[in-house]
């Protein structure tokens, strides 16, 4: 793919956070999830959504106490096809995870941002620079810390209808 198709295909991205899928997934009773629920039904339904390898294993962890073994490997190999999302820049077991310069991770912390969110910042600057916004229901915790709009579900849906 040529740079400018590839600038061309991050530009309408929506990047998806842990906190949305983890809501869906566990949280049915959660007073956000009808919004949470419609966001994830559009970004499948018009194929734009992505996420980072960190927020997809980050919600491995997570329910990682819920699952056993093989449910948590059906989980990681079937995400990107139940969400309809793709998992940048890989979702390969066998692959090696993205590398930044500490000092990169670093600059990120400094704005006051925990180690997680910066390995999600981080992927986010170097793999999908341009993308459209990044969505999250701790959309706070990345504002101006990203150069794309955070916003929440419920901002997103409001913002596309």
């Amino acid at each position: 793919m040529a740079r400018s198709d590839q600038v061309d295909a991050v530009a309408g991205l929506t990047v998806i956070d842990t906190s949305v899928f983890v809501i869906d997934l566990r949280y049915k009773r959660d007073r956000n999830f009808a919004a949470n629920r419609a966001f994830l039904e559009r970004v499948a339904q018009e194929r734009s959504g992505a996420t980072s390898i960190f927020n997809l294993l980050e919600v491995c962890g997570i329910l990682s106490f819920n699952l056993n073994e093989k449910q948590l490997r059906e989980l990681f190999f079937y995400f990107p096809e139940h969400y309809q999302v793709d998992v940048l820049p890989h979702a390969s077991l066998d692959s090696l995870m993205p590398a930044f310069k500490t000092a990169d991770l670093f600059d990120v912390i400094a704005r006051k941002a925990g180690f997680g969110d910066a390995l999600i910042i981080g992927a986010i600057e170097k793999h999908l620079p341009g993308a459209a916004c990044f969505v999250s229901w701790n959309a706070r915790h990345f504002k101006r810390r990203l150069s794309i709009p955070s916003q929440t579900p419920a901002e997103f849906l409001k913002a596309h209808s």
